[in-house]
């Protein structure tokens, strides 16, 4: 079907221009679909009207580095004009690279759909306690402990502005899901796409060259406002990367909304995500899609302790029922 043909229903009505037109179904992204005042594309020219940029950002024919590879510093890129599309999709194109060999490298970067910009702050290059979506490219693991996924890390996260990013964590405790993606250093392009649309939030990535996508998150129950702002940022610590984005492409998507969707004031929504269980509950879980997390380790063993003792429990209850209804039997004989 093609690259996009994968990722998009034939509903949606989305194709960009990398690939061209492959079906009837699908639409050329770059007429009615493509919103030019929300995208970024070489040459840049919309940088300075459309485009804020802030930092160590630096702006060239080719791409747009968020931060060189250099240690502590901090960029970002930011739309000026607020999206009120109520269902859209970003298609990114990005490169991580740099000198420093396996685990030597961060720290990574962070796409954004927030009700503030050009705040500069400790999560990859932005503020904390942000009000909106963000979705976290780490490139760098903090959190010794949790050896049960790889890094590169993709996540996502919504915030009502009440949650702080827990880097000594890697933001487990408040991630919606997630993957791994060898993102770093490669020889060909890498592609990421965030959809929006009638609630549910779907990350694919586009990053071993095999001209398909991979789903990354998918999650029901997200909830956006309209009015927000789009914008890249990325940082370095004591080790570092170069940061870079060569595109961001918006579309709109064409979905069919209910009479009380249609009227309802989509800039009044409070970010929010609601789910069967807590992000945390999904700490064990690399794949991040809020299934069951896998029984392995001392959930094994619980679960099986607690197999034995009910067992057990149900076995003592038996015999004192069976031999009260002997001693019940024998009363009347």
């Amino acid at each position: 079907m093609g690259h996009f043909g994968a990722l998009l229903s034939t509903s949606l009505v989305l194709l960009t221009s990398r690939f061209g037109s492959v079906s009837c179904d699908l639409t050329d992204g770059n007429t009615e679909h493509l919103k030019r005042e929300h995208s970024l594309t070489k040459p840049y020219q919309g940088v300075g009207s459309q485009w804020d940029f802030w930092g160590s950002t630096l702006v060239t024919n080719s791409y747009v580095r968020l931060t060189p590879d250099e240690r502590s510093k901090q960029g970002s890129i930011w739309n000026t004009v607020p999206c009120l599309l109520k269902d859209w999709e970003m298609h990114v194109q990005f490169k991580v690279h740099g000198s420093g060999k396996k685990n030597l490298h961060g720290d990574g970067i962070a796409l954004w759909y927030t009700r503030d910009r050009l705040q500069a702050g400790p999560v990859f290059g932005n503020r904390d306690h942000f009000v909106g979506l963000t979705i976290l490219l780490d490139t760098f693991r903090n959190d010794l402990h949790g050896m049960d996924r790889s890094f590169p890390y993709i996540s996502a996260m919504v915030n009502n502005g009440s949650v702080s990013y827990d880097h000594g964590k890697d933001g487990r405790s408040s991630e919606m899901g997630g993957c791994s993606a060898e993102i770093r250093n490669r020889d060909h392009d890498t592609y990421l796409a965030i959809r929006y649309s009638k609630g549910r939030l779907t990350v694919m990535v586009d990053v071993d060259d095999k001209n398909e996508w991979r789903e990354c998150i998918d999650v029901g129950g997200v909830r956006l406002p309209t009015g927000y702002f789009f914008g890249a940022s990325a940082a370095t610590g004591d080790l570092s990367d170069n940061h870079d984005i060569i595109s961001m492409k918006l579309y709109q998507l064409m979905v069919e909304h209910s009479p009380e969707e249609e009227n309802q004031d989509w800039s009044k929504i409070e970010p929010s995500v609601s789910l069967l269980k807590s992000p945390k509950d999904n700490i064990d879980d690399p794949t991040g899609n809020f299934r069951g997390t896998p029984l392995t380790g001392w959930k094994v063993f619980l679960l099986l302790l607690c197999s034995l003792l009910g067992i057990v429990v149900c076995g003592v209850v038996g015999a004192v029922v069976f031999q009260k209804r002997q001693e019940r039997n024998k009363r009347f004989y």
